[in-house]
């Protein structure tokens, strides 16, 4: 597996860890100490305010997981990579975007920036 795909891997990892502890270890193991992310809804740092914004998407989507869409694209310390979220349920994706990574010098995510193709009406 190359350092992208291990990236994105633990990325995913921890979008759709189950419970508060284990969506601060998995964002541990997927961003670096200083690791950001940003999309049109959030912008946050660190690890703490990472795992808030992911507990916050699993609370407004009960029964849902994130999943790679398309193939990841990477080079030097960056990648970028489509997802979807999925009902468990029924399997519709209400949601889906496309985010753009960098890596730390030790793999993990350093920044991401993320964008959306498709949310629900409001």
């Amino acid at each position: 597996m190359s350092v992208h795909e291990t990236a994105v891997a633990r990325y995913f990892t921890a979008w759709n860890a189950e419970g508060s502890e284990d969506i601060a270890k998995a964002v541990a193991a997927a961003w670096s100490e200083d690791g950001s992310y940003t999309d049109p809804l959030a912008d946050v740092s660190g690890h703490e305010g990472i795992a808030a914004v992911i507990a916050a998407a699993k609370e407004q989507f009960p029964g849902f997981a994130f999943r790679q869409t398309g193939t990841l694209d990477g080079h030097h310390g960056v990648a970028r990579f489509g997802w979807e979220l999925v009902s468990a349920a029924d399997g519709s994706a209400p949601v889906a975007g496309f985010d753009v990574i960098a890596l730390a010098d030790d793999g993990r995510i350093r920044t991401v920036h993320g964008f959306l193709d498709r949310v629900p009406a409001a």
